[in-house]
């Protein structure tokens, strides 16, 4: 018998002063069985990141043709493909013929050997940014990942912060390819 998602919900307040975005989003978030919590949260930050009421959750992890996150236009066209975690060389080149733009974000101790490895792979793919999450950051982050979420996300000059109410994380990145 296969195991089943569990759902986290999340209640999600952007203020993002750098995109003048003031949004707040009701989530659903499938976590799928091999999935930890803390990829969970990389995934819903990414999301306070790119927030747009169009933005929504792929099945990643359920199926291979999706990413973690898309936004599409009215025309289906595909103008952001997020992944979350280490994708190999494959999996970004067909993102990147099939987007606008692609965006990682990476979230382990190893990043920085497995994007070593990859950058010569993808340097044909112009429309590729890859941010680093720190691992101390992730595990923050980690820890405020609940069945049932508030959650408040803050993004000024660059600086992004996240908040439960009771923890505040000041979220670092690191751009490997691309800009932040």
């Amino acid at each position: 018998m296969a195991l089943k998602a569990t759902i986290y919900k999340a209640d999600l307040s952007i203020a993002d002063m750098d995109r003048n975005y003031y949004q707040e989003h009701s989530l659903t978030i499938a976590r799928h069985p091999s999935e930890t919590d803390e990829r969970v949260m990389i995934r819903l930050l990414a999301f306070a990141l790119h927030a747009d009421p169009a933005l929504a959750y792929g099945k990643d992890l359920f199926d291979v043709e999706e990413p973690a996150l898309w936004l599409k236009d009215l025309t289906g066209a595909i103008d952001l493909w997020i992944e979350v975690g280490q994708p190999d060389e494959k999996r970004l080149l067909k993102a990147a013929g099939r987007a606008e733009k692609v965006v990682v974000y990476s979230y382990s101790a190893t990043s920085s050997i497995w994007f070593k490895g990859l950058a010569n792979k993808i340097e044909r793919a112009k429309n590729v940014s890859v941010i680093n999450i720190p691992s101390s950051t992730s595990a923050q982050l980690e820890k405020m990942a609940q069945r049932s979420m508030q959650l408040q996300c803050t993004i000024q000059d660059g600086q992004v912060w996240l908040t439960d109410g009771t923890d505040t994380v000041q979220i670092e990145r690191e751009a490997l390819r691309g800009a932040l």
